[in-house]
């Protein structure tokens, strides 16, 4: 794998950091570490960036599709489509540079989160009973997956699985919205009156990807977990609903399929994010729709093995016979 070298810099920092609740309690003085689930504290890791350091987006600015956006055809969004609502196209080649999006739509307030080590993908509602959350990026992995934080409590969040994990609101959990990975021509296409979100006033270099190759990787990167059983390469994706997992190869090959009362359907069409250095170039890997028997979008995610066997250990796989 290669990084852009500032990354590259924090991540041999990281690696060499002693994870302990003492060791974390000086950098984050507002946190009560002593309200936890977290069983063994090696399992968390300075990715590199401090809290903040990687800036999540609050109240994002969008344009119509209409004034055609400088987007490659093939490179990949997260859509979120509200009932009555326009629809909404988050480009990776901001997220992969920010990882949070803080946006309200429809009265709905809304975290749109991408975790670039994991190819985690998804949209949350932001409410919970205590009320209404903002989140950033901590700077903290566990299992490779981003550490979100909430700025009113500064509780830890995990955002493969969207609960918290450290603080006043451990064991809180946020609802999942159905959103999907697509590319931005199908997104596009079926939405020619939707918004798209607009670059944020930062000075990255949007639409590079700074983790090239990443997945053809052997290993994933700051990870000593198990790897995936059945012989599935650890950053091969899987689309997980729940608690089960299907190889995103298997469905590539179907096309079509429903199973355990999910439909999906995989077509051609959106580059990856973490393979070449741009990322509208990337490798073939499709755009999948998850819904149910009624043909309603499901919540779901499309991320690697390794991170759903981490966090799902005893989760079902559908590989199919």
């Amino acid at each position: 794998m290669r990084l852009i070298p500032t990354i590259a810099a924090f991540c041999t920092a990281a690696s060499m950091s002693v994870a302990s609740p003492e060791f974390w309690s000086f950098e984050w003085p507002n946190t009560d570490f002593e309200n936890t689930s977290i069983d063994n504290w090696v399992e968390i890791m300075s990715g590199g960036p401090p809290k903040d350091g990687i800036p999540a987006i609050d109240d994002p600015s969008f344009v119509a599709v209409a004034d055609k956006p400088n987007l490659e055809p093939r490179e990949p969004v997260i859509t979120l489509e509200i009932e009555g609502e326009v629809p909404r196209a988050y480009p990776i080649r901001y997220l992969t540079w920010h990882e949070i999006v803080n946006d309200e739509v429809g009265g709905i307030p809304v975290a749109v989160t991408f975790c670039p080590l994991c190819n985690s993908g998804i949209t949350f509602d932001r409410r919970v009973a205590q009320g209404t959350l903002s989140f950033g990026v901590s700077g903290k992995l566990r299992n490779s997956d981003m550490i979100m934080y909430d700025r009113e409590t500064e509780s830890w969040w995990q955002q493969a699985i969207g609960e918290a994990i450290v603080g006043d609101l451990t064991g809180t959990e946020l609802v999942s919205l159905p959103s999907w990975m697509e590319s931005w021509e199908a997104f596009s296409t079926r939405n020619p009156d939707g918004l798209v979100m607009t670059q944020p006033a930062f000075n990255r270099n949007y639409g590079a990807n700074p983790y090239v190759r990443y997945d053809s990787s052997n290993r994933p990167f700051l990870y000593s977990g198990e790897m995936p059983p059945h012989d599935i390469p650890a950053l091969a994706r899987v689309v997980r609903v729940g608690d089960q997992a299907w190889p995103l190869t298997r469905l590539a090959e179907e096309g079509e399929l429903t199973e355990a009362g999910v439909m999906f359907s995989w077509t051609q069409g959106q580059a990856s994010a973490l393979d070449t250095a741009s990322i509208g170039a990337g490798k073939e890997v499709g755009n999948v729709r998850v819904r149910d028997a009624a043909g309603n979008d499901l919540p779901h995610d499309v991320m690697f093995a390794f991170a759903f066997h981490a966090f799902w250990p005893e989760g079902e796989w559908m590989i199919g016979n």
